[in-house]
């Protein structure tokens, strides 16, 4: 999970004038999957177990807005205006129809797309998200601490809910790397994405994502919790579900072999 990519980023101009960085991995002409970072994280998220995906398909990332080198437009933002970043980058990419795979926040941008744009979206992979994640109350609880103290305030929480004890334990490297992408991630462009969770609510629309969707939870996740991956699975009438044990919020990067092969076979169609 190092920063040695940062040299192949390149950026595009959304139609708000915002920019996003985005990078490509995998074989020129092969199916593309887009991937969707987690709130406080950036594109090297998606680093572990990336080979996997990049052997049989071409992979997009890049840092959502307010997140890694991505601009970082002042507060708030809505799932709407994070959505069509997606698409904006899509038809600056010459995009038209591609997987979609996205983690927590992402999870949700993913669900947006695939209810209000489904002719752009392909398989759907939602990990680690849900319809409603959170609270109100939470959101901007979150929002008021770092507002007062910076990512300092909630970093410590977070990085414990990202990664169970375990893992943390086993993987100090790992962990540091984690806690300092949300450290790097502009305390304005954090504040404008929780208002994004605060406000987002998809409950009465995700049945009609029609997309083959794939939901994977982790066991120990506590910010979206493996009853609100069942939930998104009895929702969505062609999805299946996959709990990977003992893994917490992150769980592309706590069994990435594991998540990566699942994703591969199912944007595969099997």
């Amino acid at each position: 999970m190092g920063g040695e990519g940062i040299r192949r980023m390149t950026a595009l101009v959304v139609r708000d004038n915002a920019r996003l960085v985005y990078r490509f991995d995998g074989p020129r002409g092969a199916p593309i999957v887009v991937l969707l970072n987690s709130l406080g994280t950036d594109y090297r998220m998606w680093e572990p177990g990336l080979s996997i995906l990049a052997e049989r398909f071409r992979v997009l990332r890049f840092d959502t807005r307010g997140h890694g080198a991505s601009d970082a437009p002042p507060p708030p933002y809505t799932l709407d205006r994070l959505g069509q970043d997606v698409l904006d980058l899509f038809g600056g990419l010459g995009i038209e129809r591609a997987h979609v795979c996205g983690l927590s926040l992402g999870g949700l941008i993913a669900q947006w797309l695939a209810i209000h744009h489904p002719p752009r979206v392909d398989h759907l992979v939602l990990a680690n998200t849900a319809a409603r994640i959170g609270s109100a109350e939470s959101w901007s609880a979150r929002i008021e601490a770092v507002r007062a103290g910076g990512m300092a305030a909630i970093r410590d929480v977070v990085v414990a809910r990202f990664l169970s004890e375990g893992f943390r334990e086993r993987n100090p490297a790992v962990t540091a790397t984690v806690a300092a992408m949300l450290d790097a991630t502009p305390p304005d462009g954090y504040v404008g994405a929780c208002a994004a969770l605060r406000d987002a609510d998809l409950r009465d629309r995700v049945s009609t994502i029609r997309a083959p969707t794939l939901i994977v939870g982790g066991e120990l996740d506590e910010a979206t919790p493996p009853a609100q991956a069942e939930e998104l699975a009895a929702a969505i009438p062609v999805s299946r579900l996959l709990i990977i044990p003992n893994v917490a919020h992150l769980s592309n990067l706590e069994a990435p072999d594991t998540f990566m092969q699942a994703v591969q076979e199912h944007l595969s169609g099997r």
